[in-house]
């Protein structure tokens, strides 16, 4: 049972979060995303093994060429994917065995990805948080452990993970996002859209929002989305030179065109073939989101999103 200190604060926290999506920007000239400089700490904070990719692969690579620091969070490691498990196990039954064996891959195709992209092996951060349960972390389990459905467990499981054996309590994955963020002192993070159609990059949104809310440190975040809804990206498929334009269900943000140059698509490609077990069963989305582009927004939400 949450403690009637804890329901304030997260009550508290809510009333944070919906101050700062709303509030209007700060006097002055903002900063232009994209710019990167030796001194820049970009970290991009992903759901899942794939998303970082998907979203950023250009913007961290611009920022890599420049000589800046690049990190990259992984909230969980894909471990309720169940179909997905079928698929690369070749079996019908896989159980948590399996689940924990394809996060196991994930992870390892993450690395491969960073790698590429040139994120030091220092710089890369796997929480192993629930798959499929962020959301419940955000609203329900906030201090009472979350047991997921898919592998069993109600604490991160995996060694390599940041905080390993921790319970699956937002307390828990608030505290480990703020840790990273004080430790890398970023310049600029990208997350989740809170308006992006997957519950679990909705909730990471909101987790990054409040946690860089509470650290004053909100005008260095520029958000991104995947799941933008029904055939977006379009047109399916490798299609480099198209452009990528805002979904239908978050046009109303204040998007950024990101231009990416021919290697940089390139190299997106290249890292977005290497997830090897999402290439499988969605090749024609992932492939998608190579274009001539990428959007970064100024703002999580507009007033219009939620009435």
């Amino acid at each position: 049972m949450r403690t009637r200190h804890t329901r304030r604060l997260h009550i508290a926290a809510g009333i944070l979060v919906a101050a700062l999506l709303f509030a209007p920007c700060a006097p002055g000239e903002p900063r232009e995303f994209g710019v990167f400089a030796r001194d820049d700490v970009l970290v991009v904070v992903a759901p899942h093994p794939d998303d970082e990719t998907l979203c950023c692969a250009g913007a961290i690579e611009r920022a890599h060429a420049a000589g800046a620091r690049v990190a990259i969070v992984w909230i969980t490691s894909g471990d309720g994917f169940e179909l997905d498990a079928h698929i690369v196990e070749r079996r019908w039954h896989t159980g948590t065995q399996g689940l924990m064996e394809l996060a196991q891959l994930r992870m390892q195709e993450a690395t491969r990805v960073a790698q590429l992209l040139g994120v030091a092996a220092s710089e890369r951060f796997f929480l192993g948080y629930p798959d499929g349960g962020i959301a419940k972390l955000l609203h329900d389990n906030l201090d009472v452990a979350y047991a997921s459905p898919h592998t069993g467990v109600a604490a991160v499981p995996y060694p390599q993970a940041l905080s390993p054996g921790a319970a699956y309590t937002g307390v828990n994955l608030e505290r480990d996002l703020a840790a990273i963020i004080e430790r890398l002192n970023p310049t600029w993070v990208l997350a989740p859209t809170p308006l992006d159609a997957h519950e679990d990059h909705r909730a990471t949104g909101e987790f990054v929002i409040r946690v860089m809310a509470r650290l004053a440190r909100s005008d260095e975040l520029r958000y991104w989305i995947v799941h933008g809804g029904f055939e977006w990206p379009w047109p399916r498929g490798l299609e480099p030179d198209s452009q990528l334009q805002p979904p239908r269900r978050a046009r109303q943000l204040q998007w950024h065109s990101f231009e990416l140059s021919a290697e940089e698509r390139t190299v997106k490609a290249n890292a977005i073939r290497l997830y090897d077990t999402q290439m499988r069963l969605t090749s024609s989305f992932m492939l998608s989101f190579v274009k001539h582009n990428e959007i970064y927004s100024t703002t999580a939400l507009a007033a219009a999103a939620v009435k």
